[in-house]
């Protein structure tokens, strides 16, 4: 399924030339603002708003009903509030690395809808390395997770980084193998590739998703993302009933906003993924293919919440044994089992 990418498209839409390259950045920016504007837009809606009513109607309580209809004012109210405060910096802290933790929190997620086709010619490139970039993309933000809490001298932020570091690296690892499952089935790196490989029927009006072709692969896959976008049973960096609040302690106002969106744009992030490789991507019946995509990232999402709701949190003994024992193990084996299936029955 190839389609023109979202610059190519604006020009054909405007009448400019798509061969000329200073058209072509202006409309790469243009293309990167709107897809990053749609997205902001959906964890403005998911942050603020969505997440309380979420876990309100999972644990029986009333969540945000007051400011506005349904309470969506509350996002304006919040970002009122947040932006408001006064921006406090620790003493001793390490001034470089603390003001740079946020941006690349929350910068290096953005970074990942480069890649992933939201409908027909709605992606800015579409390169033979797609799902390696998006990995790649997304395990940066451990980076800034690290730089937040070693920079902020609080020993609380420094154990909240050391436990992302120990966190990302024993799931990690069983994610991008999962994920390499996917790439032996659809014998492509390429996002346009996967998604297209996923459009043929299974049995009857059963679509091939990856996630009907190969649900054990599926199953480990979400439960790795999971860990990988800091949701319970996972969220150990951040556990707020033993570390405060980990890597973000000392963080306040614009910073401590853009560490808020960051998490839930790697969220959006990860749902973006398991909907490309999984779930047929923007493929759907009747409605638009990017109606259908955001449908799938809004799943992904009420299960982390869900996760978030109902299951305890581990501790971190048992996350990391659970991580190099478990997962590992198991995605090694799904990925041993995925080449033999595929070798024999090619």
């Amino acid at each position: 399924m190839q389609s023109a990418p979202l610059p190519e498209t604006l020009a054909n839409l405007l009448g400019l030339d798509p061969n000329s390259t200073a058209v072509m950045i202006v409309l790469s920016l243009v293309g990167a603002g709107l897809i990053g504007t749609l997205m902001m837009t959906n964890t403005a809606l998911a942050g603020p708003w969505a997440k309380r009513k979420i876990t309100a109607a999972f644990t029986d309580r009333i969540a945000v009903d007051r400011i506005g209809p349904y309470g969506l004012f509350i996002i304006v109210a919040d970002a009122v509030r947040l932006l408001s405060k006064e921006l406090i910096v620790p003493e001793g802290a390490d001034r470089p690395a603390w003001d740079l933790a946020p941006l690349i929190i929350a910068s290096t997620a953005l970074l990942g809808f480069a890649v992933i086709p939201m409908g027909n010619g709605i992606h800015l490139a579409d390169p033979e390395v797609g799902l390696a970039y998006v990995f790649a993309v997304a395990s940066t933000t451990s980076i800034g997770l690290v730089m937040a809490g070693y920079a902020s001298n609080n020993k609380y932020s420094f154990l909240g980084g050391l436990r992302a570091v120990a966190q990302n690296l024993a799931y990690e690892i069983p994610l991008i193998l999962t994920g390499a499952s996917v790439v032996i089935f659809a014998g492509s790196l390429q996002m346009s590739e996967i998604v297209a490989a996923q459009q043929q029927s299974l049995i009857g009006p059963l679509p091939s998703w990856y996630a009907f072709v190969n649900p054990f692969a599926f199953v480990l896959f979400m439960i790795a993302n999971l860990a990988e976008v800091g949701r319970n049973p996972f969220d150990i960096p951040e556990a707020p009933t033993e570390i405060v609040a980990g890597y973000q302690t000392e963080y306040s106002s614009v910073y401590f906003v853009l560490i808020y969106l960051g998490e839930f744009i790697h969220i959006f992030l990860g749902g973006a993924i398991i909907a490309t490789i999984f779930l047929g991507g923007p493929a759907g019946p009747v409605l638009p293919g990017i109606v259908w995509f955001l449908i799938k990232i809004w799943g992904v999402f009420l299960f982390t919440q869900w996760a978030r709701s109902a299951v305890p949190r581990v501790r971190i003994d048992q996350l990391i044994e659970i991580g190099w024992k478990g997962m590992l193990v198991l995605s090694l084996a799904n990925l041993l089992l995925t080449a033999v299936i595929v070798g024999v029955t090619v």
